[in-house]
């Protein structure tokens, strides 16, 4: 099981990379745990000064903007 964070404040734009997470893992039959983190000094504990981030077993993959999603399946095939 992988263990995905969505990092962000709880915008719009945190939610929908939070449901294309899901859809990928879903499309590549992964089961994953998908955690919203809202916390900033959480966040900042990772690095990531623009939202959202994406962090996939403790590594940042993404940070900034909505990723794309085939970019995700890669993420989380890898």
């Amino acid at each position: 099981m992988k263990d995905v964070k969505v990092l962000g404040p709880g915008c719009s734009r945190c939610e929908t990379t939070a449901q294309m997470v899901r859809d990928a893992a879903a499309k590549l039959g992964l089961d994953v745990t998908v955690e919203k983190v809202t916390d900033y000094a959480v966040i900042a504990g990772y690095g990531i000064a623009s939202t959202p981030g994406i962090v996939i077993d403790g590594k940042v993959v993404h940070a900034g903007g909505l990723p794309k999603p085939d970019d995700v399946a890669r993420w989380l095939a890898a």
